[in-house]
């Protein structure tokens, strides 16, 4: 047991936005030595539209891929009630079923409102094998890049209606542009933990648009959240969120945590090669300083780990 698990978003948040298409052999590549770095569980695509997201074509035969790991889980990203049940199909058994607390947002990328969204939630829960594990994301929980900053109010609505398809479900609130501060987070997540007691695990996913990433992850944490987005070598950034960067590195949250003494399970001097090769992937926008600094004194991956 590790005090935080880390999910890597890395080959769907990270590679997503990439124009030139990465072999599926180069996927593969990573996530074997993602696996090999010590993480568990990973986003390895999303079921969506080949044509407004071409990189995400090959998902189907990467999850397939992915029982060559038996350690690994690999979770998947669906917008729609459909493209659930696609992933179902194919195979997957860990779904993170995302839809967007903005309005405007939510149309523009799945052309439908919240309400509609939050209806084929529904739906697509009770369609699916019982055994599914089921992640609800709620992108544009702190801010949108149409509409600006978002109510508490409004995420607590949108959550009422939510919760209680499946109480049990694990929820991600996402920091879409990452535009929130540690301040936002912390009631935001101290809100929505009081006012659902009965919901499962609370996630956080962190874009880092404005140096804040870690100070949010680090808000989230002191809030009782034990389970933290990242994308190794900070790829990442929503095409559908004019202005958002990437990620949060792996890699920096991995040395958070280890020099507070909050184990990950993550071996950082495995990951930063990893991350160092991802960061050259052509088309992409790497971010983090974690990287840098160790590639510039690889002696101090051991110093990571205070106790």
């Amino acid at each position: 047991m590790t005090d935080v698990e880390i999910v890597e978003v890395g080959p769907r948040d990270g590679f997503q936005g990439i124009g030139p298409f990465i072999p599926t052999d180069t996927k593969l590549a990573f996530l074997d030595r993602l696996v090999g770095a010590g993480l568990r569980r990973i986003e390895i695509g999303s079921f969506v539209s080949a044509s407004a997201l071409p990189q995400m074509r090959d998902t189907p035969e990467i999850l397939t891929a992915c029982a060559r790991w038996p350690g690994l889980r690999p979770q998947v990203l669906v917008p729609s009630e459909r493209r659930g049940r696609e992933a179902a199909a194919a195979g997957a058994r860990d779904l993170a079923y995302v839809l967007s607390v903005s309005e405007t947002h939510n149309r523009n990328n799945v052309r439908r409102s919240p309400a509609e969204s939050a209806d084929e939630y529904a739906r697509l829960l009770a369609a699916l094998p019982p055994e599914t594990f089921v992640r609800l994301n709620l992108a544009t929980a702190f801010d949108c890049p149409f509409e600006g900053r978002i109510g508490e109010a409004q995420v607590l609505a949108l959550l009422d209606r939510l919760v209680p398809m499946k109480p049990e479900a694990e929820i991600c609130l996402c920091d879409t542009t990452g535009r929130a501060d540690p301040a936002q987070v912390a009631s935001l997540f101290a809100a929505a933990r009081a006012r659902f007691p009965q919901a499962g695990t609370w996630a956080f996913h962190a874009h880092d648009t404005y140096g804040l990433g870690l100070a949010n992850v680090h808000a989230a944490y002191q809030q009782g959240v034990r389970v933290i987005d990242a994308s190794f070598a900070g790829l990442g950034g929503c095409p559908f969120a004019p202005g958002a960067t990437g990620n949060v590195a792996t890699e920096d949250v991995v040395w958070l945590f280890e020099r507070m003494g909050v184990t990950t399970g993550i071996d950082l001097s495995a990951l930063i090669p990893v991350a160092r090769d991802g960061a050259a992937i052509p088309g992409g926008l790497p971010g983090g300083r974690v990287r840098e600094a160790l590639s510039a004194n690889p002696d101090a991956c051991a110093a990571a780990r205070l106790t």
